[in-house]
């Protein structure tokens, strides 16, 4: 009798140890899936018009272009974004070339027929104003039913979640499609083996941590 509860503390001791090591395996194994979670894609058959979000803006054109040369959308959406106090360089004489401008001709000259380019005054500085800027043309283009987002692929998930909730009270249902860029760095397989991935995912993780806890409730319109 006296050796039971001896017996009964080690039986707890190896349960817990199952246990804590079983979190331990389950945790790993998600982080090592996130970089698939992020990158989602979403290709629609067609789109009414796809756009293409700031950023690493090379990667995402070359990604837009292909899509667009697919004859999976009808127009290209680029949000003119924000670049800081580049009004005051060019109060100063400067001749700057926004990066919104660099998108749109570099679509151009990889076959994308300019009228079919749709440049959208916004200043934006984040995905949140771009998507903004979106809602408030397809107010006034309420034939637009079908969206194709291009981005990178690790800022995929979160632009998705973004424009869905910007989007979520439009007159009519907003179809939002993804399309990750093939031409990105980025591995979401083995993600955490290269230091630009770890800090992208990282970089991606707090940012929708932060929408849904705080940003997500300024917009709930």
């Amino acid at each position: 009798m006296e050796g039971q509860p001896e017996h009964s503390g080690i039986s707890s001791r190896i349960v817990f140890f199952i246990i804590l090591t079983g979190l331990f395996v389950a945790c790993i194994s998600g982080c090592r899936r996130a970089g698939q979670w992020l990158v989602k894609e979403d290709v629609p058959n067609h789109a009414d018009a796809l756009v293409i979000l700031m950023g690493n803006f090379p990667e995402r054109v070359l990604e837009a272009s292909d899509v667009y040369s697919k004859g999976l959308a009808n127009n290209m959406i680029i949000v003119y974004e924000s670049m800081g106090p580049y009004r005051e360089l060019e109060s100063r004489g400067a001749s700057i070339v926004r990066t919104t401008e660099q998108a749109s001709k570099a679509a151009i000259a990889l076959g994308v027929p300019a009228d079919s380019i749709i440049m959208l005054p916004g200043d934006a500085r984040s995905t949140l104003d771009e998507a903004v800027a979106v809602r408030d043309y397809i107010k006034g283009n309420p034939d637009i039913d079908t969206l194709l987002l291009v981005s990178s692929p690790a800022h995929m998930r979160r632009a998705y979640m973004i424009f869905r909730q910007i989007l979520r009270n439009s007159e009519k249902p907003v179809y939002v499609g993804t399309s990750p860029s093939s031409y990105s760095s980025f591995n979401p397989d083995k993600w955490w083996k290269r230091k630009e991935d770890v800090q992208s995912v990282v970089s991606e993780m707090v940012k929708i941590l932060s929408f849904l806890t705080i940003e997500r409730r300024e917009y709930r319109e």
